[in-house]
């Protein structure tokens, strides 16, 4: 074990021999962009200071267990074209994306504060090393420590890259939403313009066949009004193919377990459905995770000649969890346009990821896991207060009502009303220029340490308490 520790050291100490010569260079690049306008060389300097610090945060992920998150800002998007073709960059318009990414690219690498604490880290970083030295010969798994520490200040993520992070993925989710509900809105309207508005039409062609013949040719119109008959059944039947695409009734009604299982059912193979989930999860999660495995089966019996499936639905804590095992030919690839693609985009709307392992020759099994789409209340890994904050609470909610009226409300009305009573009030036994001070203190009091009481269950679980707090519609 120390002889690995001081391996890791020497490494660590090795890297210098890298360091050195990427601060001279870095220097210098930075004088020629900054101060003689050779701009073109700042983004390559700014990439491989990057890969040093990248390969820094790996290195103390591995050797120390430290979790250094990147903290750069989300990388822009590529640039879109206008209506009329031209791309735009601030007040200049481009026939080509090239200026305008290379003016988006410059701009996130110039402006990202993470960008200057690499510089400051790789500066910094020989000199710290060689204070250390003394603690890596005699103690290197305590100086490896001190060194994650340091290289964790300036090199770990901050509140507002986490942050640009959470917006860029929940823009990223936004989109993939709506180009699925897009795509969803257009297969409606091709299913309906293709095959319910085509019966229509006909019906009401064979009605005005009916209209001429009704006199003249009794039998014939009865002929055509049985046809229309019929032609109204499949397009009744057409509409509610529509409606089961669009949500299902048994979906809405009975729930998932049941509805996949009447997926089993239709399946031309033989489908095994576990479903082991103690509460129904909310509409949106259910509609996803139907569709998903809808599609995976149909995938499964038409491309993938498959007799037999298996679908299991549980829950993993407050994650949903889906596993689909056919025994078809394999090969299913998402590029391949196999309908895995869409499903990724309907499951990342809940943040959810799908697992695909199909190799040739089968079998083929498709995992996809929602995180955090159970309702928490159920979800039965919650952890508990602490028992000093659940002692504080009790304690609070016990001693509060003392200060707040018997020694706060209840003496200011014995004093507001001069009554001579003074019984157990603590300020009514004081001298009369401190008695309204202690009132109002206790009042101030009093009123913290319920302020207290309520706090301290909010903040081990915000979402779980706002929800017990806000009134439920039943009783609204």
């Amino acid at each position: 074990m120390l002889s690995r520790r001081f391996g890791q050291v020497v490494a660590l100490l090795a890297l210098l021999l890298v360091e050195v010569p990427a601060i001279v260079l870095s220097i210098a690049t930075l004088l020629l962009s900054l101060a003689l306008g050779m701009v073109f060389l700042f983004p390559p300097q700014v990439m491989m200071v990057r890969r040093l610090a990248e390969l820094n945060r790996r290195l103390m992920r591995q050797w120390v267990g430290a979790g250094i998150e990147p903290p750069y800002l989300p990388e822009p998007p590529p640039p879109v074209p206008q209506a009329d073709g031209m791309y735009r960059s601030d007040r200049t318009l481009y026939k080509t994306p090239r200026i305008p990414a290379w003016n988006n690219r410059w701009k996130w690498l110039v402006g990202d504060p993470a960008t200057w604490r690499d510089e400051a880290w790789l500066v910094l970083d020989p000199v710290v090393k060689a204070a250390l030295v003394p603690l890596f010969v005699l103690v290197p798994e305590r100086g490896l420590r001190v060194y994650a520490l340091w290289s964790e200040l300036l090199l770990g993520a901050t509140a507002a890259s986490r942050l640009a992070s959470q917006v860029s993925h929940l823009r990223r989710t936004r989109n993939l939403a709506a180009d699925s509900q897009a795509a969803e809105m257009r297969r409606i309207e091709r299913d309906l313009h293709d095959g319910t508005q085509a019966r229509l039409v006909a019906i009401g062609m064979t009605l005005g066949a009916v209209e001429q013949l009704v006199d003249d040719d009794p039998s014939a119109a009865k002929t055509l009004l049985a046809k229309a008959r019929e032609a109204s059944a499949e397009t009744l039947t057409e509409l509610r193919r529509v409606i089961r695409g669009i949500h299902p009734p048994v979906l809405a009604e009975r729930g998932l377990a049941d509805a996949v299982r009447a997926l089993a059912m239709d399946s031309p193979m033989q489908v095994t459905v576990d479903v082991d989930l103690p509460h129904r999860p909310e509409p949106p999660v259910e509609a996803a995770v139907y569709f998903a495995v809808s599609e995976l089966l149909s995938n499964a019996a038409r491309h993938g000649d498959a007799r037999s499936a298996t679908v299991d639905i549980s829950s993993n804590g407050p994650d949903l969890r889906v596993t689909v095992t056919d025994d078809g030919l394999g090969g299913a690839d998402p590029a391949k346009g196999s309908g895995l693609s869409g499903i990724e985009r309907r499951l990342a709307a809940f943040d959810g990821v799908l697992a695909l392992n199909s190799p040739p020759g089968g079998p083929t099994t498709v995992t996809m896991e929602l995180p955090r789409a159970l309702p928490e209340h159920w979800a039965g890994n919650l952890p508990k207060m602490p028992r000093w904050k659940a002692a504080a609470v009790i304690l609070l909610w016990a001693t509060a009502w003392c200060p707040t009226f018997p020694q706060g409300l209840v003496a200011g009305i014995f004093k507001i009303f001069d009554v001579d009573e003074k019984t157990w009030f603590l300020a009514l036994h004081l001298p009369e220029v401190w008695q309204w001070p202690v009132i109002l203190g206790m009042i101030t009091l009093g009123t913290f340490m319920h302020a207290m009481a309520i706090w301290l269950p909010s903040t081990h679980n915000r979402e779980r308490w706002f929800e017990r707090v806000q009134p439920s519609k039943m009783s609204c």
